[in-house]
């Protein structure tokens, strides 16, 4: 049985999981989408043109999901969590304000951009699907903001019961965590995405050598290019957001290092290996440095540090895989053109890029429990405590268990889909004469 308090936590952290799933996907889809289609008006290669129509269909059913996951999301922030949402909901109302915005446009433009294949000329359809790319990266944007200001609240003025007096309007986007949480959520997206449409690539290619054409190239390439080319400056932004939080959440970076006790000269701890002084060095720029351990802070603000601890080497773990992945891509492409072939043929890279499909997604869950569980026991960073935001109903394990069917059939549809659509037809050699014909209104219409 799980008490009220858990049942609400462990509901949230299904229903974000489920989410941010599918919500990265509609953040990054949008882009490749755009560059196929780009692409394919530019060089009037037909492959192009066919696989930002079939992304497009994507697109659509990962906003939809998205939309209701998203939905759900903030109902269950009114019906769990009233508490924080009557004190604080002005305090962060613009980002919600703002991703409603966001929504709307991106699914205005959306629907014209599905609509509009056979009705638009080339270059306004293209056009609509920039809003659609825009919107869906700032809807992350904007909902990141709002997380953010949970982990580095500014502007709040309370008075002497604790009743909010005063926000500062602009206060999530001012927020010191704002920057790097922003920046890594968006890099994050594009990764996931990227690396989950070359691992759907590489998979068929593997299963039927017969599909190492140029279609399938082609997306496999979109998706590479885009996963792998962030892994090295998602690192960087890594580093940037660990000394923001050891700046603001000193807790929470312990929590992160797994580092109790207060140290000069701290040592860095990854699995079963320490390298003596590392954490020092990497953090303060010298090795003997003195850095802030879970011993000052008092028992019952303490994080549960094993698993932040666990999902912190989780994420470097994976980014590190992901960066050596794309060191030896980067090297297989370039020793191919010199010798006049293709990186697909490299049965290897294909395994390798297949597996490391899923990875991205581990490491954003993995971050999102740093993120989240490092900030226990505040809902709001240092100015409210997570019980104190939950709601007075009971029996909430119940609605916990309701939220795990619904998703899960929810899931099995949306695979469902997205494997009918990865099923339909390829493009046949008269889509090619077709593109160069709406390639050549394009230039017309630009001079």
């Amino acid at each position: 049985m799980l008490d009220d308090l858990t049942a609400a936590r462990e509901q949230m952290a299904f229903s974000l999981g489920f989410h941010i799933i599918f919500a990265v996907l509609g953040v990054g889809m949008p882009w490749l989408m755009l560059w196929a289609e780009w692409r394919g008006l530019r060089t009037g290669d037909g492959r192009w043109t066919a696989l930002a129509r079939r992304w497009s269909k994507a697109v659509a059913v990962l906003f939809a999901v998205g939309a209701v996951s998203g939905t759900v999301l903030s109902v269950e922030f009114g019906i769990l969590w009233p508490e924080f949402m009557a004190r604080f909901g002005s305090a962060f109302g613009i980002s919600f304000t703002l991703e409603s915005f966001a929504f709307f446009i991106e699914a205005i433009f959306l629907a014209l951009y599905l609509y509009g294949w056979d009705r638009l000329s080339p270059r306004a359809h293209l056009l609509c699907g920039i809003p659609v790319a825009l919107g869906g990266v700032g809807s992350a944007v904007f909902v990141t903001t709002a997380n953010a200001w949970m982990n580095g609240p500014v502007g709040l003025v309370q008075g002497p019961d604790g009743e909010l007096v005063s926000t500062e309007p602009l206060g999530p986007f001012l927020a010191p965590t704002a920057g790097p949480q922003v920046v890594h959520m968006v890099l994050a997206a594009f990764m996931c995405t990227g690396l989950a449409v070359a691992a759907v690539y590489a998979t068929a290619m593997l299963r039927d050598p017969s599909k190492r054409d140029g279609y399938h190239r082609r997306g496999f390439a979109a998706g590479a290019v885009m996963g792998l080319g962030l892994a090295v400056p998602q690192a960087v932004v890594g580093d940037w957001a660990s000394r923001v939080v050891a700046e603001y959440q000193p807790a929470k970076f312990a929590a992160m290092e797994g580092l109790e006790q207060t140290t000069e000269g701290a040592p860095f701890s990854f699995g079963p290996w320490e390298i003596p002084n590392l954490l020092s060095l990497l953090l303060k720029f010298d090795p003997n440095a003195r850095i802030t351990g879970l011993d000052v802070v008092p028992p019952a603000d303490r994080p549960p540090a094993g698993i932040t601890h666990l999902a912190f080497e989780v994420m470097i773990g994976i980014g590190v895989a992901l960066i050596a992945l794309a060191a030896y891509a980067a090297r297989a492409w370039y020793r191919d053109r010199q010798r006049g072939a293709r990186p697909t043929d490299r049965r290897e890279l294909l395994i390798a890029m297949a597996v490391a499909g899923p990875l991205p997604f581990v490491a954003l869950i993995a971050g999102w429990i740093v993120t989240e569980v490092g900030r226990q026991p505040w809902i709001v960073y240092q100015v409210m405590r997570t019980p104190e935001a939950l709601t007075s109903q009971t029996g909430l394990e119940t609605y916990f268990y309701v939220t795990i069917v619904v998703y899960l059939a929810l899931s099995v549809a949306l695979v469902a889909i997205l494997r009918r659509i990865a099923a339909g037809p390829h493009p046949a050699p008269d889509r090619v004469l077709e593109t160069r014909d709406r390639h050549r209104a394009f230039s017309d219409q630009r001079h």
